[in-house]
């Protein structure tokens, strides 16, 4: 009986300390109010930034950064979930439920997740991600990705060399190791992050937030732009109030 017992702490010491067993990627859940899918990003520490050279300067200086795990969005919010919770459709390509939102500002981002809040029937809350996170994400969990899912951004992101001028169904390209989809191309998403060139020389270690500067950044590049704006390191900064048809959100759910 003690072997047994011995045996029943050990497993359960190893499943609290080993990253492998207590912190993994794969899990998935569903919200039960709109039906937006999210998957587990594990917690750890990544070199965030230009890793590959010879980009933007605001992608500098390299650095590390850790984050605590988070559930993020599995696609970017689509129009039909924008409409159950908000009452009408902004967007300009409306296209099908599906497609992913657009024409969407910041300030109307965070005003969505008031009311998704306000909704709420469980003790789970939504937000956007941080920079940090977005970037983390996109990389498959801090990955030495260029783009989200690797090298080859025609199988993983819609942009301007392959969405024949407009945006497309959500999940429709492969997704990361994550299992996320369309974090390169499609629609550019908000982040929580003021834009500032310098923020990465300020940026705390642990789960940083830069709260100075002017904008807001989104991420990810979007179907009529360029391959480079679909790097997950790219930087594009907007006026919290500018509304375009690139740009759309993907949510963190806490916890």
């Amino acid at each position: 009986m003690r072997s047994i017992a011995v045996s029943m702490f050990v497993l359960a010491t190893l499943a609290l300390c080993s990253p492998a067993l207590a912190d993994t990627p794969g899990k998935e859940l569903k919200d039960p109010v709109t039906g937006m899918e999210f998957m587990w990003v594990p917690k750890g520490c990544f070199q965030m930034g230009d890793t590959f050279g010879g980009r933007e300067s605001d992608e500098k200086p390299v650095h590390e950064v850790c984050l605590d795990g988070f559930w993020l969005g599995k696609f970017t919010v689509t129009q039909k979930q924008w409409t159950q919770v908000m009452g009408a459709n902004p967007s300009k390509h409306q296209k099908g439920g599906e497609y992913p939102v657009d024409s969407v500002t910041w300030q109307d981002a965070k005003a969505f997740l008031a009311r998704l809040n306000a909704l709420g029937k469980e003790a789970a809350r939504f937000r956007l991600p941080t920079e940090a996170e977005w970037e983390y994400a996109c990389r498959s969990g801090g990955k030495a990705e260029m783009f989200s899912g690797g090298a080859d951004l025609d199988s993983v992101g819609w942009y301007a060399g392959n969405s024949g001028g407009g945006p497309h169904a959500v999940g429709q390209k492969a997704p990361n190791g994550l299992g996320l989809y369309d974090m390169s191309g499609n629609v550019f998403q908000w982040t929580e992050d003021m834009y500032e060139k310098t923020a990465y020389a300020h940026h705390a270690r642990n789960n940083p937030l830069h709260t100075a500067g002017w904008g807001r950044v989104a991420r990810g590049g979007y179907w009529g732009g360029g391959a480079d704006c679909t790097r997950c390191s790219f930087r594009c900064y907007l006026s919290d109030r500018c509304k375009n048809a690139s740009s759309g959100l993907r949510v963190v759910r806490v916890p």
